[in-house]
């Protein structure tokens, strides 16, 4: 199984989604920079279906208003004009909702944090429109943790072992985590033996960006298409459960 690596490369977006709509002309004033804009911006062409459903039931929250457009930003450090920012902590969201009230009081007037999974987000035709993710920065202090040496990480931190793929129903499933808490919980269940330090041997970091770019890329059985993101919070077996109710 091929594991993911740190390199970041950018996420894409593609058709729509009935809930969500395309933004309004208006836009808040730009945000002051971000210690955690370090993700990329999505890239505008189709991803496979196999990849929007290894994503399934992963949430991300992001900021609409009262008709369920995105309310977009602009970034500063890019220029890009119409931003949209899917945050992976509610309370990202949540001081994006109140500087947006602040900043544009017409436009933030029945403005809202709105939860979207990222199977979803895959699912937005979201034409001329730039998204970057804001990754949880508790995430990106465990990835740096692991790997030793960096001090930035570029993206959105996934974290895998190879001791945790398992197969079911005769399927091979390699699990993808959005935390360190969460698959260290798993590999001490899996591995008795293992505990601190040695758990964090297993463990493999990469960005979100790189490895969903991978599993476009690559072909049926090449080992990228037996990967599955877990959900925050969530074990294999419950989320596995899920998906397959």
């Amino acid at each position: 199984m091929p594991p993911p690596n740190s390199s970041s490369l950018p996420l894409a977006a593609a058709p729509t989604m009935s809930n969500l709509s395309a933004p309004s002309s208006s836009s808040p004033q730009p945000l002051p920079p971000n210690p955690l804009a370090a993700a990329s911006s999505f890239l505008h062409h189709h991803l496979p279906d196999e990849v929007a459903r290894a994503l399934t039931g992963t949430p991300v929250f992001t900021v609409c208003n009262s008709s369920n457009e995105f309310v977009l930003v602009s970034d500063p450090a890019t220029g890009l004009r119409s931003l949209g920012l899917l945050c992976f902590r509610s309370e990202d969201a949540d001081a994006l909702l109140t500087h947006v009230r602040t900043r544009q009081p017409v436009v933030g007037k029945g403005a809202k944090v709105v939860p979207i999974t990222l199977d979803q987000v895959y699912m937005l035709k979201a034409e001329g429109i730039a998204f970057r993710f804001l990754p949880d920065p508790l995430q990106i202090k465990n990835a740096l943790e692991l790997k030793s040496g960096l001090t930035a990480f570029d993206g959105v931190p996934v974290f895998q072992s190879d001791l945790l793929v398992v197969k079911k129903q005769k399927k091979r499933y390699c699990p993808i985590y959005f935390q360190k808490e969460d698959i260290e919980r798993e590999l001490t269940k899996a591995s008795k033996t293992s505990r601190g330090s040695a758990l964090s041997k297993q463990i493999m970091v990469g960005s979100l960006e790189d490895v969903l770019k991978k599993m476009e890329m690559n072909q049926r059985n090449s080992g990228w298409d037996d990967l599955i993101f877990i959900p925050p919070g969530k074990s294999l077996n419950q989320h596995i459960n899920e998906v397959s109710a």
